[in-house]
């Protein structure tokens, strides 16, 4: 078994469901299958740069009823580049040095980072500049990290999308309405593919394919008009652009900007060119939230007990992915590399539009 090892854990960016039983299954594994001590750190970098440091000893005890929780224990954060830190007073300064000098006053052998692109960036910078044992568990409800096919957090929150399009089509139906769901993504369409599929949606707008308002607005007064069914149900990823290349975004009460409005804007053109009533649901952090969904709980399982096993091998550096039914390892740099969007060229677009869902183009 080797010598007995002190490994570090920290959550970075946004939450998602499936972290905790990460978290779970790290710790799990370390004590059980290698006598190890697992250190929580808590609120992601923040932790280790604080003094004193905001850490929490992780025991069996502590994490056994977890695997069901959403959110984190340690808690996250997704403010701030610690190489360019912003302070109270609106400068930024460099505390990369604070993060790597936590690090060692722990007497850490390996830390897992759970992030996304970004966090992995970040954590993997900090690491080379540090001399620290570095391992990536990819979590983003995105879907969005380049070599992996799934990242956690991704089923469940379409699991959610998928049960509000569930739900609307009633109330759609009863009032011959157009409802428009937007959803999450970022740049990427994943979520609303994956949820306007299994929703039944009747248009899907992804930001990787261009739309047509007027088609869109066509299809929707053929469907008032002529179908069975008087009624439409749209879904959007939020960094869907106007017709004319408009990125819409929101700026929220602390002043950070963020993509939406994209559901209001389409829901003003459809009313003004068709003779629909429309209504907009915007699912926002709804999709963050709640209890994980079995297959996220597998997943992040697996992640988990294949990140501890690559510590007890040490093969750093190194990131775990989900493919082809698999947990494999790639170095982190490679993983990173590419931003994986939605495969125009791909199984769900041949689907959708197998279907006869709308794409707007």
């Amino acid at each position: 078994m080797g010598a007995k090892k002190r490994i570090g854990i920290l959550t970075s960016g946004g939450d998602c469901a499936g972290l905790n039983p990460v978290i779970r299954a790290v710790t799990h594994c370390a004590i059980t299958k290698y006598g190890w001590e697992v250190i929580g750190i808590c609120q992601a970098t923040i932790g280790l740069m604080t003094r004193p440091l905001k850490v929490m000893p992780l025991t069996i005890n502590q994490v056994d009823r977890i695997l069901t929780m959403g959110g984190t224990i340690l808690g996250t954060t997704n403010k701030g580049d610690p190489f360019a830190y912003q302070m109270p007073d609106g400068s930024k300064i460099d505390r990369s040095e604070e993060i790597i000098e936590g690090y060692h006053q722990l007497g850490l052998d390996a830390l897992i980072g759970i992030g996304g692109d970004g966090s992995l960036a970040i954590l993997r910078q900090l690491a080379q500049q540090g001399k620290m044992n570095l391992i990536g568990i990819p979590k983003t409800i995105d879907n969005d990290v380049g070599i992996t096919e799934r990242s956690i957090g991704f089923d469940t929150a379409v699991n959610i999308a998928t049960e509000a399009i569930d739900r609307l089509h009633f109330t759609a139906a009863s009032h011959n309405r157009v409802m428009i769901v937007e959803v999450m993504g970022r740049d990427a369409g994943h979520i609303a593919l994956n949820a306007g599929i299994a929703g039944g949606a009747h248009i899907i707008l992804i930001p990787e394919i261009p739309y047509n308002l007027a088609n869109i607005c066509d299809f929707i007064q053929k469907r008032q008009d002529e179908g069975q069914e008087h009624y439409s149900i749209m879904v959007v990823s939020e960094a869907v652009c106007t017709e004319t290349g408009q990125t819409l975004e929101q700026i929220e009460s602390l002043g950070e900007i963020r993509l939406g409005g994209i559901g209001q804007y389409l829901a003003q053109k459809i009313t003004q060119s068709t003779n629909a009533e429309t209504r907009v649901t915007v699912l926002g952090h709804t999709q963050r939230g709640g209890i994980p969904s079995p297959l996220d709980r597998l997943l992040a399982s697996a992640f988990g007990v294949a990140a501890v096993d690559l510590i007890a091998q040490e093969q750093y550096d190194q990131v775990v992915t989900w493919q082809n039914r698999q947990v494999v390892s790639v170095p982190i740099a490679e993983a990173i590399k590419d931003y994986c969007t939605v495969d125009l060229d791909g199984p769900l677009v041949k689907t959708a539009r197998g279907l006869g869902i709308c794409l707007g183009n």
